[in-house]
């Protein structure tokens, strides 16, 4: 009761049944100060997470709504203090910085006065802060670097675009997932999440709108590139220019707003508009001495840039007589000035203060550097490619000759699957072979001896039901003439060459062994498909316990920790979705996708670097040999061993006395019988693709 009471103010935030809503999130009222985001968001996901989905939408809302009036708030009290005397930055030096001595020249006279102006500065904004914001001002509000991240990243759209969907809200459900996707293009459950809504009858195309506000210099940015790129250069430019001074102001909006992370990628972008204008001016009318002083102002950033020093002779030489004014752009000057001014003080924090600093450009001058740290960073910058990233894959040349079996080819290797350890080869399995494998799973699912899940519905999905053979239970059925023994004997002969040829390519100096085969078909449940969300399998790794949130992925039980590395088999590709993919280790940003085909081996190594999933099958069933091998002897699969001997073994003269042959699933041991009955829990699942 009392946490309805709680949320219950927040409430009478959300429009009525039926009211529409504003595009956007509507600016908090006039003179209302902002309550503190980071409590707000907290108690948004607390609600998500007990299914209050409408108190959710009302608290993550206002988190959105006060982290933005926040913001405003800082900007503002940033350009008031600007303009404040004693608080603005110091008036540009009359002796400009040349292409030859670079910003030196100013810079003895520029720092202490950039150092004074920084404390008055902050001293201004302590106060006008208290004023906006109450007593304690933004530091009141300030919120922790993580929280910051998860605003960046639009965290709280998705959240509450599951929340709007859970209150039939479908239209503004799409906004808030358009809104986190633009943000996230590489978000995998998004990327699918997207594609329902579309699929959906009640979601309009229009509903697919960004409620945050893009940064307007990117777009005009783009604009600039690609009349450039059209050899358009008379329109192009106020597009470029545009871009330079939004891209300005934007890192005047980060400094007050105190985000670093932030600051310096504008600072980057901005680098890049302004490198992009040297030498267009040319173009337009001879306006020469613009050109000269784009130019010059590439310089500030790269005083031994070969192809601007080449652009500045021309440029010089089609003047003709000197112009002593002529010089680098005045707010490119400034720009340069006072982010050597800051690295400056920056450096000395670290070298004296213990303070960390990563500095994000490459043309910050070796004189700003502490003697101390110069070293390290030479050697950072100068560390050979082959120092941090793993060996080169071999080309595909060299496999035709190590792939002995006939008909085979590499298809992808690591590099174009953007990982490591990892490739796809074709030809395993001819037609033939797959449909008697197919055949073989499905007379053993008519049997009712399915392995490992009884046939009953996946224990990834309750959308889709999953089936499992293993080798030995397979010769148990074809013994008992429930199957083929073709497709039995089969099944040991394809999983071998599996091995050997996975050995071949991964471990070629060290023996693999088989620890685990298992052939696995999954099958779309009709009528259950139309507004699914999730995954067929999750993402995880074979060998380790996977942390998305850290990318940490722990090698210890309940994982299989001595697996080394996986194949995945696969016998057929008529059916919808179930496309295998690979992810980063933050389970998120997809790297690689493998659609399935008949004889198609995605082999790969069992850990975390190779983290995977697979899509949501949505029609048809999909049947899979997968295949795990270890390096310790002492962990090879037994049952294969038996199941061989086993169909070696001939057939009995009718009469002869049999050992039974139950097909139903047995323990491995009766010391795990024990243990499952003393515990009351069945044995750990064994997770397959």
């Amino acid at each position: 009761m009392f946490r309805l009471l709680r949320w219950l103010p927040l409430l009478l935030l959300l429009p009525p049944p039926g009211s529409p809503e504003p595009p956007g999130l509507a600016p908090l009222s006039a003179g209302a100060p902002p309550q503190a985001p980071d409590l707000l968001y907290a108690d948004g996901l607390r609600a998500y997470a007990a299914g209050a989905w409408a108190p959710a939408v009302a608290l993550l809302r206002e988190a959105l709504r006060s982290r933005a009036a926040l913001g405003r708030a800082r900007q503002d009290c940033g350009a008031r203090c600007a303009a404040e005397p004693g608080a603005a930055l110091p008036a540009m030096l009359a002796a400009s910085p040349g292409p030859d001595s670079g910003p030196g020249a100013a810079r003895s006279a520029w720092e202490p006065l950039l150092l004074r102006a920084a404390l008055r500065r902050a001293e201004c904004l302590t106060q006008c802060g208290a004023r906006r914001l109450g007593p304690g001002g933004a530091a009141r509000l300030r919120v922790g670097s993580a929280l910051q991240d998860a605003f960046r990243r639009r965290e709280p759209y998705n959240y509450l675009q599951r929340a709007y969907y859970q209150l039939k809200k479908l239209d503004l459900a799409a906004a808030a997932a358009h809104t986190f996707f633009v943000a996230n293009p590489t978000h995998l459950q998004m990327r699918e999440d997207m594609a329902k809504y579309r699929r959906m009858s009640g979601v309009r195309p229009q509903s697919f709108r960004d409620l945050e506000t893009p940064p307007y210099w990117q777009a005009a940015y783009d604009t600039g590139l690609e009349l450039l790129g059209r050899q358009e250069a008379a329109l192009a430019l106020p597009w470029l220019e545009e871009a330079l001074q939004e891209s300005l102001a934007q890192v005047e909006s980060c400094r007050a707003g105190c985000e670093g992370p932030e600051e310096q990628q504008k600072e980057e972008e901005e680098e890049g508009g302004t490198g992009s204008q040297g030498g267009l001016y040319e173009a337009i009318a001879g306006n020469l001495s613009q050109a000269v002083e784009n130019v010059l102002s590439v310089l500030l950033f790269y005083p031994e840039d070969e192809a601007a020093r080449k652009a500045l002779d021309q440029y010089q030489a089609q003047l003709g007589e000197p112009r002593p004014g002529l010089g680098p752009r005045e707010d490119i000057q400034r720009f340069v000035l006072r982010s050597l001014g800051e690295k400056r003080q920056l450096y000395y924090a670290v070298e004296h203060l213990g303070a960390s600093f990563k500095d994000p450009d490459p043309w910050t001058p070796a004189a700003f550097i502490p003697e101390a740290l110069r070293e390290k960073l030479r050697e950072d910058r100068e560390k050979r490619p082959w120092d941090h990233e793993p060996p080169q894959p071999k080309p595909l040349t060299h496999w035709k000759d190590v792939l002995l079996l006939e008909g085979v080819t590499l298809t992808q290797d690591a590099r174009q699957l953007n990982g490591s350890e990892r490739a796809v080869l074709d030809g395993l399995l001819t037609p033939a072979e797959c449909g008697v494998l197919l055949q073989l799973a499905k007379d053993a699912a008519e049997s009712g001896a399915r392995s490992g899940y009884q046939g009953r519905r996946s224990p990834h999905t309750p959308h889709e039901r999953f089936e499992g053979l293993t080798v030995l239970k397979a010769a148990q059925l074809a013994r008992a003439g429930a199957v083929g023994s073709q497709g039995a004997q089969l099944l040991l002969e394809v999983s071998e060459r599996v091995r050997s040829l996975t050995q071949a390519y991964f471990s070629p100096d060290r023996p693999l062994h088989l620890s685990f085969t298992h052939l696995v078909c999954r099958s779309a449940i009709e009528g259950e498909q139309a507004q699914r969300m999730d995954l067929s399998h999750p993402v995880h790794a074979d060998n380790c316990v996977l942390d998305p949130d850290s990318g940490e992925c722990w090698r210890e039980p309940p994982a299989y920790t001595y697996r080394d590395y996986s194949g995945l088999l696969y016998l057929n590709d008529d059916f919808q979705g179930g496309d295998l993919f690979f992810t980063e280790p933050n389970a998120l940003t997809v790297t690689a996708q493998v659609r399935p085909r008949c004889g198609r081996l995605v082999a790969f190594s069992s850990g975390v670097e190779n983290p995977h999933g697979v899509w949501a099958v949505t029609r048809g069933r999909r049947c899979t040999l997968a295949l795990w091998h270890t390096w310790a002897p002492e962990h090879r699969e037994q049952e294969w061993t038996e199941a061989k001997e086993l169909l070696q073994e001939p057939e009995k003269e009718e009469g002869e006395e049999m050992p039974s042959r139950d097909p139903a699933p047995e323990p491995p041991s009766p010391r795990l019988q024990r243990v499952q009955d003393k515990a009351g829990k069945p044995p750990r699942v064994r997770e397959e693709l």
